[in-house]
């Protein structure tokens, strides 16, 4: 008889980045179906992450690798002294590779970084985690990698390996869960909520990861924006407020649905 296991790991991504990031990062961890969440090392905000999270030992936390910086209006630059990795201000670029429509931004791709800046960039960021948060199970990519330079890949391989921070969700049979389903920034918190409700109950058996990126409403979140997703704030309310949402609880409790981490997915605890 197949299996009609539903799992779910819901993921929480990019706390550090912002006060109201982490409170939100916390909220959902304490009130909702979050199961992981990803600390990123270089940013403002990284010593109140790392306070709040000391304060819950089993939440269970990933080093979100940073070398990118998005946003408009505040930047965060690298631990390191990688002079090849920065823009002409010394911060991360805003990308990894050029958007269409933007012809003149300049992204790290096509730039002239080298293998030991970016290797000693990331390697700082998993040892400052690893100093104030010793429990930590996993490593992930703050806008993904380089995927396609062997270089660059070969870097993130050995630096996994070398600190036991691999988790393969893809190998352990976990597919992308659209919880939101399409064009979900332009969704209202009431439509986000509404749609996750109607995804659980529709979900099938199965293992399921659900990224996202939850923050508080709130003028700190109203200044963060970049050309092409200016609503920040309210789109990323909707996400605390569709994974703390009552119902949404309940679908899961009568749904049977598990909600793991990636701790219990390296630990094998998730059948």
């Amino acid at each position: 008889m197949p299996d009609q296991t539903i799992t779910l790991l819901v993921r929480a991504d990019d706390m550090g980045s912002a006060h109201a990031d982490n409170l939100a990062c916390i909220d959902v961890f304490t009130r909702g179906i979050c199961r992981s969440v990803e600390l990123m090392a270089p940013c403002p905000w990284c010593p109140e992450a790392v306070s709040l999270l000391r304060e819950h030992p089993t939440y269970d936390v990933g080093v979100h690798l940073t070398l990118t910086s998005e946003w408009d209006n505040v930047k965060w630059r690298p631990l390191t002294h990688g002079e090849t990795i920065v823009d002409e201000d010394g911060y991360f670029h805003t990308r990894f590779r050029k958007r269409d429509g933007y012809p003149d931004e300049i992204v790290l791709d096509g730039t002239a970084w080298t293998p030991d800046d970016v290797e000693a960039e990331y390697r700082a960021q998993i040892e400052l985690v690893r100093k104030h948060i010793p429990w930590v199970s996993h490593m992930s990519y703050h806008m993904g990698y380089l995927r396609e330079n062997e270089t660059y890949s070969e870097i993130v391989r050995r630096l996994g390996a070398e600190y036991d921070l691999i988790v393969d969700t893809e190998a352990a049979g976990f597919q992308r869960f659209r919880g939101f389903g399409e064009n979900s920034q332009i969704m209202t918190g009431a439509e986000k909520t509404s749609a996750l409700r109607q995804s659980l109950l529709d979900v099938e058996p199965g293992r399921w990861l659900f990224v996202d990126h939850p923050a508080y409403d709130c003028p700190e979140t109203r200044a963060i924006h970049h050309p092409g997703y200016e609503m920040v704030a309210a789109d990323r309310q909707g996400v605390v407020d569709a994974w703390t949402d009552g119902e949404v609880l309940r679908i899961i409790a009568d749904r049977n649905i598990r909600l793991v981490s990636y701790r219990d997915v390296r630990q094998g605890d998730f059948a």
